[in-house]
């Protein structure tokens, strides 16, 4: 009798136990030491900077290799209505690691990140119990080797440093004896937006050592104990576009598409992106076949980054985290990449504020579904923290967990953003506009651009030009035509610019607004200077030296 109810109780276990591991709501491993049970995954954070959105194979680029996203697109979720919070490195990632809107973060440019004590998605993971490691460029202000939550990184950024030490890149490129190179990431200043083959083979560039510092990372932690939080962060395809040989004759100029160039575009322009055309050497002329060798290099620095998320899966797959392991790859901005015949960030154009996102998790985030439900970078903080059953202590998120929006459990009906550039290098400011703009609220409502999207509209209002945009994205998903004045699209004008300056007003954020309406600046007229406001930004190796015998002393 006793082994009668023993083995009806041993069945009945198995069949609970087939249950919970069969569920696609829980997410159960087991680590190999000590047969661990944990429902927290560990969580592997993919981000490259200034990436475009249709920059993947698998949702509907035909021309550019990425076989290794496209494994996480054909198994997970892609966001396809995915934005910036605001179009620019510091910006958009202060609020991601906050989970906040630009608004409340304070940081609207590359600019300060918030100095009080609130937290970072890091710091909650790192007190939750996480191991938790950041890979690459993060680009923290105002202290580049900031911890900012993470227990350790290892620190790869764009520009110079003054030493190799804290800087492992640049020690490991020491050792290797590049005495030679200025600039591993490519030569800036005047060359930004010349496409340039790297002078590091794919072995030693930044890309690839990215690649090996992650995969010796999840070789490392296979058996841990512990779940871990590992931010791989790629400085490439930032420009300049500069993929290692033979990447860089991966695509052919005269086989890559044309730009996207609006019968109208110069009406599409704003003040930002005069200033950047400026600042970037590219607003005198505009050579096609250059913008088609930008994009042929731009797309082989894609691909050389995409090799290694390549590897860097089989690791996953080698050490048995595989199914244990969140996947999210994302970006922080755009590129123009000749649109408007514009280069560069910083507008709300979706070539530069919509980003992808993609997210793998079995039983959560899988199945290979798009979902085109607006999405923002301030959603991944609470999606990872829902992840790993953590909550920010400090202060309120201003996103969601991604998970409820694709189970339909909550909606909305706009995601924002916030983009504040400094233009005064590029107006002939009189008396009046330099007092005016002494006070700092000001001078940010004068030169800041809002927006607000969904899958269906896109409103964006830039204070420097006092100029309202509209974009039908269903009938007219290039962009191409702004319906602001159309008279049939009165309604959706009216809630769309409502709900972008309530949100302003809930945050604070009040000194661009008059009622219920935008305040007028009234901008002083755009420079003639044609060399006003070029850029100069000479990066160097700490080792190098300029300094030409002869030559540079004449």
């Amino acid at each position: 009798m006793h082994i009668y109810v023993y083995f009806i109780y041993l069945i009945k276990n198995i069949f609970i136990l087939q249950y919970i591991l069969e569920d696609k709501e829980i997410n159960v491993f087991h680590k190999k030491e000590g047969n661990m049970e944990m429902n927290k995954p560990n969580i592997l954070h993919i981000f490259v900077d200034q990436q475009r959105f249709d920059t993947i194979g698998a949702l509907n680029n035909p021309i550019i290799k990425t076989p290794n996203i496209n494994r996480l697109v054909k198994t997970g979720v892609a966001f396809t209505n995915a934005y910036a919070p605001s179009p620019v490195c510091v910006a958009a990632r202060c609020s991601m690691i906050h989970g906040q809107y630009p608004a409340n973060t304070g940081c609207f440019e590359n600019d300060l990140m918030p100095l009080d004590n609130r937290q970072t998605l890091m710091d909650v993971l790192t007190k939750g119990g996480y191991r938790t490691h950041g890979i690459g460029k993060c680009h923290f202000t105002p202290d580049a080797l900031a911890l900012k939550g993470f227990q350790t990184r290892e620190v790869q950024e764009e520009l110079g440093v003054e030493s190799v030490e804290n800087y492992p890149y640049m020690e490991y490129l020491q050792e290797k004896g590049y005495k030679h190179l200025c600039e591993p990431n490519g030569v800036r200043g005047e060359m930004y937006y010349i496409p340039q083959p790297s002078q590091l083979p794919p072995e030693d560039h930044p890309s690839q050592w990215i690649g090996d510092r992650t995969v010796d990372f999840i070789k490392e932690n296979g058996d841990n104990n512990e779940p871990w939080y590992l931010f791989s962060s790629f400085i490439h395809p930032h420009p300049p576009f500069a993929p290692p040989n033979p990447w860089h004759k991966l695509y052919r100029p005269s086989q890559m598409p044309l730009p996207n160039i609006p019968d109208e575009f110069e009406s599409l322009h704003t003040f930002v992106n005069k200033c950047q055309n400026r600042y970037k050497y590219r607003d005198n002329g505009f050579d096609k076949n250059l913008i088609r060798t930008m994009k042929a290099y731009y797309y082989a620095c894609i691909s050389f980054v995409d090799y290694q998320i390549g590897r860097i899966l089989d690791e996953l797959e080698k050490t048995g985290n595989k199914n244990n392991t969140m996947i999210i790859f994302t970006a922080d901005h755009g590129e123009h990449l000749g649109d408007y015949r514009c280069v560069g960030k910083r507008s709300m154009h979706d070539s530069c504020a919509r980003i992808p996102l993609i997210i793998k998790q079995p039983g959560k985030f899988d199945g290979g579904v798009i979902c085109e439900e607006a999405a923002s970078l301030v959603d991944l903080a609470p999606t990872i923290l829902g992840a790993a059953e953590l909550k920010m202590e400090t202060h309120n998120m201003d996103g969601v967990d991604l998970y409820s929006l694709i189970k339909g459990d909550i909606t909305r009906k706009y995601v924002f953003g916030q983009l504040n550039y400094n233009g005064m290098d590029f107006i002939d400011a009189d008396a009046d506009f330099e007092n005016y703009v002494t006070n700092k609220e000001c001078k940010r409502a004068a030169f800041s651009t809002y927006m607000a999207a969904n899958s269906d509209w896109k409103y964006f209002y830039s204070a420097p030009d006092n100029r309202e945009f509209l974009f039908n994205k269903k009938y007219d998903p290039k962009e191409t035509r702004n319906v602001v004045s159309n008279p049939f699209y009165k309604e959706e004008l009216k809630n769309i610019k409502s709900s972008l300056i309530n949100h302003l007003k809930e945050c604070g954020e009040t000194f661009g607004i008059e009622g219920s309406d935008w305040k007028a600046h009234k901008l002083p007229p755009f420079t003639k200077d044609p060399d006003r406001g070029l850029l100069i930004q000479d990066g160097y190796t700490p080792w190098v030296d300029t300094y030409i015998p002869g030559y540079t002393d004449l």
